[in-house]
């Protein structure tokens, strides 16, 4: 679905300009005074709104406040005049995206701007999508993402969530392993039942042995009571094995043997207990080549290795970045009872550019921190580098593109409408003021010497 865009200008060739402009990749709806924009934002709701500053009856940013008093995670953008910048840039203080000058003298970077606008506009909306299936799902964990990559993977934890099968996760640090375990936890029959996690990596061969397995009273120094391990505590429910890879040749022979039939024994006694759980369990390393470096047992990964599941790297999540940015911002503003936000163009970039090494978890912690000490309103990149762990992958030479995400694409097709739309409206000027280059400038709201470089763009002027 496209789109929904509202132009509020008094001057009818703004208008015109804007809605030619961004008709191919929008609905666009347009009024000439605030009157006209009040019954418009009151009919339909709009994903992003272009006001001019002054206009007849109205102030624009008194009734864009107006606005965001109904709807306050509005995207909104203020056109103004040279003299009105002052007023513009205390109005992006208190959440305005951003502002334009008139007239405008380079259309590539409105275009740049509007599509940036619509990008955070659908990151809020998706936040607000996900507090309604959180509602919904009580207990599931927020897996925030429209990419491709994400749309597939949230596909194939519905499959594998419903089936009685060892789930084996791989991906990169930070890309959300837990989370995905949870998930299928949640939308599993088992869900009812308890879900234990531990981290393989993170305990010493006896420490993870004593939790998994359990003990008797006495089977060692310091087991003064019996306590019931792992196995035992999930029996019809999910264990996570997280970084599995890790696990000491010694705890793996134990594992496989438990996996193939579903009994164990508690550490210091003898007798064989059963349990039924579903193992889910993750590697930030693939585990064929574990086996082939010796690493790992090839017969406990053919168990694991029953239904796999790839978690893409955020480098490879198109356009989630900004979605999971203003779900962190959300977020953080909540626990720490903060009113931060929203990123500015800027910010949007610098997010949008860095490489992110550790993921999902790294964007997480640089927001959080950036919340923590911002005392409040827009963040700008001012903000967001000293905070950011990924200031050195920020940097132009370590950036990797960004492909423009599917709310994104809409500025993409504006290029050849504004094309068309500006040399008929260049034609249309110059006949009207018949020919005279400086009366047409002035009808434009275009300085004469942008105005003349346009004449000589589109071949109406040559240089001799």
């Amino acid at each position: 679905m496209l789109p929904r865009i509202l132009v509020v200008d008094d001057d009818r060739y703004t208008r015109t300009l804007l809605e030619r402009m961004l008709e191919t990749g929008a609905e666009v709806q347009v009024a000439a005074d605030g009157a006209q924009a009040r019954q418009l934002f009151a009919e339909g709701d709009f994903n992003l709104v272009l006001m001019d500053q002054r206009l007849p009856g109205a102030n624009g940013i008194e009734l864009l406040r107006e606005f965001r008093v109904r709807r306050p995670k509005m995207v909104a953008i203020l056109m103004t005049g040279y003299a009105d910048v002052r007023d513009a840039v205390a109005a992006v203080r208190e959440g305005l995206f951003d502002y334009l000058t008139k007239p405008f003298e380079d259309l590539e970077a409105l275009e740049a701007v509007i599509g940036k606008a619509l990008e955070l506009d659908a990151a809020y909306r998706e936040i607000g999508g996900l507090r309604a299936r959180l509602a919904a799902e009580a207990g599931a964990p927020a897996l925030v993402g429209k990419s491709p990559a994400m749309e597939r993977l949230i596909g194939q934890i519905r499959q594998v969530a419903g089936l009685d099968t060892t789930v084996l996760l791989e991906g990169e640090s930070g890309t959300g392993k837990d989370l995905v375990a949870k998930l299928i936890h949640a939308w599993s029959p088992r869900s009812a039942k308890p879900y234990l996690e531990v981290n393989c990596g993170a305990l010493a061969e006896t420490l993870l042995e004593s939790l998994l397995f359990g003990h008797e009273k006495g089977a060692f120094t310091g087991a003064t009571v019996t306590s019931p391990g792992y196995f035992e505590k999930t029996d019809g429910g999910n264990l996570f094995l997280d970084e599995i890879a890790d696990m000491s040749p010694k705890l793996q022979s134990s594992l496989l043997r438990v996996l193939q039939d579903h009994h164990f024994t508690r550490i210091g006694s003898t007798r064989s207990r059963a349990t039924d759980f579903r193992l889910i369990c993750a590697t930030n390393r693939p585990l064929a080549g574990e086996v082939t470096a010796g690493n790992f047992r090839e017969d406990l990964y053919y168990r694991v290795n029953v239904v796999v599941l790839r978690l893409p790297p955020l480098r490879e999540r198109e356009g989630d970045v900004i979605r999971l940015a203003a779900h962190f911002l959300d977020h953080f503003n909540a626990k720490f009872g903060k009113e931060c936000g929203p990123f500015t163009p800027a910010a949007v970039d610098t997010l949008m550019s860095c490489r992110w090494p550790g993921n999902v978890r790294q964007l997480q912690h640089c927001v959080e921190r950036v919340v923590a000490l911002h005392p409040g309103g827009p963040i700008d990149i001012v903000h967001l580098c000293p905070s950011c762990d990924a200031r050195n992958a920020c940097r132009p030479d370590k950036a990797v593109a960004v492909a423009p995400a599917a709310s994104h694409r809409a500025a993409v097709g504006y290029q050849e409408a504004r094309a068309e739309f500006e040399r008929e409206y260049m034609r249309r000027m110059i006949e009207a003021a018949g020919g005279n280059v400086s009366e047409a400038a002035r009808m434009s709201g275009i300085p004469r010497q942008n105005f003349y470089t346009r004449m000589k763009r589109w071949g109406f002027v040559t240089d001799q």
